[in-house]
């Protein structure tokens, strides 16, 4: 672990006062059960209140509750609750019908994050974890997820002259490439990989949405290839895309058409 910013500790220490008692708390009280400087208390309360974090109570002058940003903090963190529960459902009921390893993963810079995953009980099959992480260029989840970005969005992550990890020697390296590639995907709705994060694997991947329509997650099926053919990818490619479709309307998604 790295090294603790006090600033942000002391901070995060007013915030979680807020968890007891009636949930009102005034400078001095914090002062008081902190044992900070008063000071310190005023600057901190002040940077809390300015960026929504805590709020004046209505009618009690000087005190503070809890603001709407830790609201909102809840809600997205209860939404990818909600998304890893509900992937996890779809991922088994697909991997039920292919027998192969099923993950759902989000995008988190330019990284994939699989937050669900069910396993093939073929003996030989993809090994990995849920809550792994890999880059997301080298994986169909991640290049569906990064086909699913604005322009802008994608080359703030991915600069034109970015350095892209080469995972095998399959791997997309070249920025242009890879621009090439989610074009292709972002037309076709599906994406695929060809041993480009392990040489003995093959996945596709389809786009999950909200209920806003927009692209949250991803889910793949990935298959050793000794059990990869043309036809396979085909098949696979209309179940990913079946299963992508059932977690977008758990999540409120409505298809139009």
């Amino acid at each position: 672990m790295g090294r603790l910013v006090p600033a942000v500790t002391r901070a995060l220490d007013i915030l979680e006062l807020f968890l007891d008692g009636d949930g009102t708390l005034s400078a001095p009280d914090i002062v008081r059960r902190l044992q900070l400087p008063r000071t310190t208390v005023h600057e901190l309360v002040t940077t809390l209140a300015a960026r929504q974090y805590i709020a004046p109570v209505p009618g009690q002058p000087g005190r503070y509750r809890l603001g709407v940003r830790p609201y909102q903090l809840g809600s997205r963190y209860a939404e990818q609750l909600d998304l890893a529960a509900e992937g996890q459902q779809v991922a088994r009921s697909v991997a039920e019908t292919c027998d192969e390893t099923v993950h759902v993963a989000i995008l988190e810079g330019t990284d994939v994050i699989y937050i669900a995953k069910v396993d093939s009980t073929h003996a030989v099959r993809m090994v990995s974890a849920a809550g792994r992480r890999l880059p997301a260029h080298c994986t169909s989840v991640g290049k569906m997820l990064l086909a699913s970005l604005s322009e802008p969005e994608l080359t703030s992550r991915i600069p034109e002259d970015a350095d892209l990890l080469r995972m095998t020697p399959n791997s997309i390296t070249d920025p242009a490439a890879l621009r090439e590639a989610l074009t292709e995907i972002r037309a076709r709705g599906v994406a695929v990989e060809s041993r480009e994060s392990n040489p003995d694997v093959s996945c596709v991947a389809a786009p999950v949405r909200d209920r806003t329509g927009q692209v949250v997650a991803a889910l793949s099926i990935s298959v050793p290839m000794i059990r990869w053919s043309d036809d396979r990818r085909g098949e696979l490619e209309q179940l990913a895309m079946k299963g992508a479709a059932q977690l977008s309307e758990r999540l409120g998604h409505r298809s139009v058409g």
